[in-house]
């Protein structure tokens, strides 16, 4: 998603199939794209962890905004702790990996969009309730920014919604983590924890209750 919106590929692809003409002149084929950026994660999440991990080969400067990242970790993952401000004003794109809760919520909006320089690319595949919305609306409206929301508040948006009008904005039905291989390791995991919790085994992955509030 993070290629898809920074490369404009729909936006490109919709204008030659629609008008028949080669380049969108809305839309520059040139700019700082994946290799050489700097990039923004927003929670060093499970997901977090593993988009760090595959954004490895791209020779990529990350920063990471997670208050519960401890400094060993970041240095294990090669990746440098900032505060939520400073990730959106360096990145050159941005992704949002933080689970919903009562520190999260709305804790996206219009002072850390603000921040975002032009051309930015900005990707949410976590839960839309992040973001304050009509903060990301105003912003899109600018048109400075590229925007990939796999998430939404509400799902699906209302048919007059001003983001369904907005071509800088890539909206996709909530689909980011779907495919088969994803759904059989679920039901491998969940067949090889209920084995390890009857046979007395530590579960891989069992869930840590005192980080059941905060932990993704």
């Amino acid at each position: 998603m993070l290629l898809m919106a920074m490369r404009h590929w729909v936006q490109f692809s919709n204008w030659y199939h629609e008008t028949g003409h080669w380049v969108n002149p809305l839309y520059d084929r040139n700019g700082q794209f994946l290799q050489g950026s700097t990039v923004g994660v927003v929670s060093a999440s499970r997901v977090g962890r593993e988009v760090i991990r595959l954004l490895a080969p791209w020779d990529v400067t990350i920063v990471v905004y997670d208050p519960y990242l401890s400094a060993e970790d970041a240095a294990a993952m090669g990746v440098e702790r900032v505060g939520l401000n400073e990730l959106f004003e360096r990145a050159d794109h941005v992704t949002v990996h933080a689970p919903t809760t009562p520190e999260t919520e709305g804790m996206i909006g219009a002072e850390q969009l603000a921040l975002l320089r032009d051309g930015a690319t900005l990707v949410n595949t976590a839960r839309g309730l992040i973001f304050d919305h009509d903060a990301l609306v105003a912003e899109a409206r600018t048109r400075r920014i590229n925007l990939c929301l796999d998430v939404t508040t509400p799902e699906p948006l209302p048919s007059d919604h001003p983001i369904r009008g907005l071509d800088n904005v890539i909206v996709t039905p909530h689909c980011s983590g779907a495919g088969f291989y994803g759904y059989w390791e679920i039901g491998d995991t969940a067949v090889q924890a209920l084995e390890d919790c009857f046979a007395g085994r530590p579960v891989a992955g069992a869930v840590p209750m005192d980080r059941f509030e905060t932990i993704a």
